[in-house]
């Protein structure tokens, strides 16, 4: 995961290196390496901004618009994830990138049993559209934009974002929130899972047809081939998987008798960025060519701003080490410098305290001025993709959108990407490939810098962001009092409502945005999923 092979012989002379891609790296490249792989300035390259945008989606790239800064923010109560939100927007963020607890993730209220002991743990606790109001208080919907770190549960989140930004006075037609929303991914890469694959991927399209129709700013779903990634994927399996669960949502929407054209411009993705700073940038570049070529060739859409690639390029969660942090630092400048020479729209860098613990402050800032010194100070605004023309990043870039291909048309021999999650054959995949570089990393084949070389030095110590109890006796507690005060009778006639359309097979988002408004809490919404739909049975990986 992230390491290139260095095959070296006895004077430590690098004799072969292999990306983890599988591209066998030479040691000089030059025209002829272009010719082998078939390179066309034209049909492979273009002009920044023009089809198929491998350089970049705009004909200025960052000269016209700096990428956003969206850090991964959210803890403990939502009043304490209002006060870093504000921390973050005063010192240069611009967009938010909400963190969840599990509890909220798994539609757990969190007086909920199961949920003792995690709430607040790795992000906001959000029992109902109370728990938003006070998260967002404060926070300008028409020009700060939401990303909404949640699957299972997105279409109950972005009912509730919706309904808190019409209280707060905002007209729907003018806020901006991307969920996650990649139920297909979770089921590969994280296990935050609740329904069955088939209903699951339904709620998933539920929000691209509503966000079509009442919500123009919104993107419905963030294809999310970071954890995928992170879970043992390949660069290479990493994108072809989030481009054929891409596939899945769109032949989801397709079949509700809605033109591709009509909503794939707003599909976005999250892709990782840790590893080899080549493979990195050549994986970037490669996927804009590919999705654009995808999006023309099947699905037959020729306006060029439905065809870009758009998304968030960063984090490098799996790169980070707990032992010596503080090369961290340095491995998240590096992540953002590839994340930049790859063109990314977005980006959000894992702190070098995140193997310890939810960021501090300090070091939630210090990515943050990471991504600004980029852009500001070290020249990465000065010109569109600097690394073009390059033998070896345009033979690298030709090599790796041939892996994808490949990969992907492997998926669809499966049977695509349902069918293939179904049985669990991408999981067990992913699951020996992160088992295999774990040995790899203990047989020193793999090198990690402060693990398994260079292990000697102090070990600093990383300031905790420890769990406070007091959040979850803070957050029931609120809980109770809202079950006491609102219109039960209300909720339950939206819970009803909310039951029928789903088991009739109708767009759940207009019930769930009035069950919000009736202060429905998350369990008791989730529940209603829960009853029609069931539960997911995991397939055996072993």
């Amino acid at each position: 995961m992230g390491v290139a092979r260095y095959i070296r012989d006895e004077k430590d002379a690098i004799k072969e290196v292999i990306y983890q891609s599988g591209i066998r790296v030479k040691p000089v490249y030059g025209p002829q390496d272009l010719e082998e792989v078939g390179f066309d300035y034209g049909s492979d390259l273009g002009d920044p901004g023009e089809f198929p945008f491998t350089r970049s989606l705009h004909p200025q790239g960052y000269r016209s618009r700096a990428w956003t800064t969206r850090q991964y923010t959210g803890f403990g109560t939502p009043r304490e994830t209002n006060e870093r939100f504000r921390y973050m927007i005063a010192h240069g963020q611009t967009g938010l990138n909400v963190a969840f607890d599990l509890p909220t993730q798994m539609g757990l209220d969190s007086d909920d049993p199961q949920a003792e002991g995690e709430v607040g743990r790795v992000g906001m606790a959000v029992d109902s559209l109370r728990d938003f109001e006070i998260a967002f208080e404060g926070i300008p919907f028409d020009r700060i934009g939401s990303g909404l770190t949640i699957n299972a549960n997105a279409s109950v989140m972005l009912a509730m974002y919706q309904a808190v930004a019409e209280k707060f006075g905002y007209k729907k037609e003018s806020i901006s929130a991307t969920p996650q929303n990649d139920i297909l991914k979770e089921m590969i890469g994280r296990g935050a899972w609740i329904f069955p694959v088939e209903p699951a991927v339904r709620l998933v399209g539920d929000t691209i047809e509503y966000a079509m129709k009442e919500l123009p700013r919104c993107n419905p779903v963030s294809i999310c081939g970071y954890h995928i990634r992170e879970s043992g994927a390949t660069p290479v399996q990493e994108i072809a998987c989030a481009f054929e669960i891409a596939r899945s949502y769109i032949e989801n929407v397709t079949a509700r008798g809605i033109e591709p054209g009509a909503f794939v411009g707003r599909f976005s993705f999250n892709f990782n960025v840790y590893g080899n700073l080549w493979e990195q940038v050549a994986k970037f570049r490669a996927a804009r060519k590919l999705w654009a070529r995808m999006l023309r060739e099947e699905y037959g859409i020729t306006e060029k701003k439905k065809l870009f690639l758009r998304g968030l390029f960063g984090g490098g969660g799996s790169g980070m080490t707990k032992q010596q942090p503080e090369n961290n630092i340095m491995r998240g400048a590096y992540y953002a410098l590839a994340a930049a020479l790859g063109g990314a729209q977005t980006t959000a860098l894992c702190s070098f305290d995140e193997a310890y613990t939810i960021p501090t402050p300090r070091a939630a800032l210090l990515s943050l001025r990471t991504l600004e010194m980029l852009m500001d100070e070290i020249g990465l605004r000065d010109t569109v993709d600097p690394l073009a023309g390059s033998y070896f990043i345009e033979t690298l870039t030709k090599q790796m959108e041939d892996k994808i291909r490949a990969e992907m048309d492997r998926i669809r021999a499966m049977g695509g990407m349902i069918q293939a999650v179904a049985t669990g054959a991408i999981q067990r995949e992913v699951a020996r490939q992160a088992y295999e570089f774990e040995k790899a990393l203990q047989n020193k084949e793999a090198i990690k810098v402060g693990v398994n070389k260079y292990t000697e030095g102090d070990e600093p110590e990383v300031e905790l962001h420890a769990y406070n109890e007091a959040w979850a006796e803070k957050q029931i507690a609120a809980l109770k009092e809202l079950r006491r005060t609102r219109d039960n009778r209300e909720v339950g006639r939206t819970l009803k409502q909310l039951e029928q359309v789903t088991r009739d097979g109708k767009n759940v988002m207009p019930a769930l945005v009035e069950c919000c408004r009736a202060y429905a809490t998350v369990g008791e919404m989730t529940g209603v999923f829960r009853e029609v739909f069931g539960r997911w049975q995991e397939p055996s990986l072993f």
